[in-house]
């Protein structure tokens, strides 16, 4: 996978990861379709891709809505007669402790964080497959691979999008088509603080979302699954290393989770 000259479709792209994403790809050579449900800030990222792609594109869409997810997806394959790559980047943050969730806030994390990504993806895949070719990046976070507190809902829909990715590369070898796992940390976004959801326990410093784009960019063109984007914590320290910690020793990460989560 190469992005100049490439088709790639990135969602979640009015605001944070997506929007530093979109304009980077289009300044690479990429002809970039953008998709998030706030059409005036689509509008004022697609006029930094068009700069250097002028036939990129928006569609302004709630992925929430899973059936208008698969045909935004099949109509951006038709309006630039193919697509090289689908980057599923769109997500909602949901930070309320698991005594307080409904089965409708559940149901809507999953739908936007795990259901929405398979199901474009799922759109794509036929015409990837058919034709030897195709990528697809899925953005999880951190907390698809460790529980956070307060975010069973939110780490549920990320575990998931973990899982989904490994197992459909493990099916796809050898067919040309690419899965890539692209897991973010504590990125500067407007997820911190949205409405509805109660503060994050996590106050410390943040990674600039132009960093993370930068990041899964340079994972589109690289060998290779997972990827930590980028792969140093703010603070200092690798990602992977705190990973691999939790999976070391499950009971001491839960004890160390719990007593922070309490204090």
């Amino acid at each position: 996978m190469q992005i100049e000259g490439s088709t790639i479709l990135v969602t979640g792209a009015s605001s944070g990861i997506g929007a530093s994403l979109a304009p980077l790809l289009a300044a690479r050579g990429a002809t970039v379709g953008i998709v998030a449900r706030r059409r005036e800030r689509l509008e004022a990222v697609l006029a930094r891709c068009v700069e250097h792609a002028p036939n990129s594109r928006l569609w302004a869409v709630d992925l929430g809505d899973v059936e208008a997810a698969a045909r935004v997806a099949v109509e951006a394959w038709d309006a630039f007669d193919g697509l090289d790559c689908l980057v599923n980047n769109a997500a909602i943050p949901k930070v309320i402790p698991v005594p307080r969730l409904t089965p409708a806030l559940v149901d809507e994390t999953m739908r936007v964080n795990f259901t929405s990504p398979v199901r474009m993806t799922l759109a794509l895949l036929p015409r990837w497959l058919a034709r030897g070719a195709g990528c697809v990046v899925n953005v999880s976070s951190m907390g698809g691979r460790l529980g956070i507190a307060h975010e069973a809902a939110y780490c549920a829909s990320k575990f998931a999008v973990c899982g989904w990715s490994e197992s459909m590369a493990i099916d796809l070898a050898g067919t040309g088509v690419e899965v890539k796992l692209a897991l973010p940390g504590p990125i500067d976004t407007e997820v911190w603080g949205a409405p509805g959801n109660d503060a994050a326990r996590y106050d410390g410093p943040l990674i600039p979302a132009e960093e993370c784009a930068a990041s899964i960019a340079a994972a589109i063109e690289h060998d290779g699954f997972e990827y930590y984007v980028p792969p140093e914590l703010p603070g200092g320290g690798l990602q992977h290393d705190v990973v691999k910690g939790k999976t070391g020793n499950v009971d001491a990460f839960l004890d160390l989770m719990g007593q922070m989560a309490g204090s």
